[in-house]
């Protein structure tokens, strides 16, 4: 019989050991510098079938601090390039918003546009399918370990929010009241 106060939730991971390695033994951050996602990029554009989609992919996730999910879910509905805006439409109960591109990314999704046809979706899989956070997650993966990185990578890495910054215009500042995506330090409580 349980006592008043008692915890009655043993496992929260669903009935799965939790795991035995801590990040901190394994890595020794939780994101990714500019040079390391240059590499990243370079690595993905000579090794694969679908290099150039796969270092677009690197460099909208990074820049706009995309989640594994907002990024496959991204639509060419929501890239204006004629203008260079993208809207983003956060997961997690985030705010949409407009980010601005700069001309890499434009020039880099028009090549996509034109290599893969007309689509609903930015990034599709080989199998003309939008690409799925899961295959991303082991997509981005393997281009990690291709370029010789020195810890294990995971998609997460491409968000600088993480980190605690913000986008703001074309670059990464530290955190006030971001519109998007509430943070650590701009959650609020229900019950308050």
């Amino acid at each position: 019989m349980l006592k008043r106060g008692q915890n009655i939730v043993k496992n929260r991971r669903g009935g799965r050991p939790a795991p035995t390695t801590v990040n901190s033994s394994v890595r020794t951050r939780e994101y990714l510098t500019t040079a390391e996602i240059e590499r990243l990029m370079a690595a993905a554009r000579k090794s694969s079938r679908y290099g150039h989609r796969d270092a677009t992919m690197i460099l909208i996730g990074y820049r706009h601090g995309l989640r594994a999910s907002e990024l496959c879910d991204l639509q060419w509905s929501q890239v204006e390039l004629t203008t260079g805006r993208l809207h983003v439409r956060r997961a997690k109960n985030g705010s949409p918003s407009v980010h601005p591109m700069q001309g890499d990314e434009i020039r880099a999704l028009r090549r996509l546009q034109r290599e893969q046809g007309l689509s609903s979706h930015v990034f599709m899989s080989e199998r003309d399918g939008p690409m799925t956070p899961k295959a991303f997650h082991a997509l981005f993966g393997r281009i990690g370990a291709r370029a010789k990185m020195q810890f294990p990578i995971h998609p997460h890495m491409l968000q600088p929010l993480g980190a605690g910054r913000q986008f703001i215009g074309f670059g990464w500042e530290a955190p006030r009241d971001e519109p998007g995506r509430e943070g650590a330090h701009t959650q609020h409580n229900a019950h308050s």
